[in-house]
């Protein structure tokens, strides 16, 4: 195995990894040379592009020149990392006291068309009254 490659495993997974080797090179024996050529070319190319895919997550954080504006990680990313979460909680907290402010807008308005109409409030509890309400419109009809 890639000397690499196994000292970023722990202990056991270095040992699996060493058998499995062992395992699988005892097992070209009994291949072709030219099924073995092809592995060989294969696991060449697979370790090529490992090795610039560990360049690549390795690579150097780059820095603008303004100093304030960081690419790494400055105070400015922080807060535009937060700035959305921050939008989205007063946005919920707006539009909750804009319903509540509705709701009892049109609470106060049914209750002042009741404290204001000619009939009590106790009238339209009354199932009579309901039921008179209903032959009423189908009389106007």
């Amino acid at each position: 195995m890639n000397a690499s490659f196994e000292s970023s495993l722990t202990g056991a997974e270095a040992q699996f990894g060493r058998k499995l080797a062992a395992r699988l090179t005892a097992g070209t024996v009994d291949l072709p040379h030219e099924s073995v050529e092809r592995l060989r070319a294969a696991r060449v190319q697979a370790l090529a592009r490992r090795k610039v895919a560990q360049q690549l997550r390795t690579a150097p954080v780059v820095v603008s020149s303004g100093g304030a504006a960081a690419l790494g990680g400055g105070w400015w990313t922080r807060v535009a990392t937060f700035a959305p979460l921050v939008a989205l909680v007063v946005g919920l907290v707006a539009v909750n006291m804009l319903q509540d402010e509705h709701r009892a807008s049109e609470i106060a308005d049914v209750d002042a068309a009741l404290l204001t109409d000619e009939l009590p409030p106790a009238a339209y509890t009354d199932p009579g009254f309901l039921q008179f309400l209903k032959t009423d419109e189908a009389v106007s009809r």
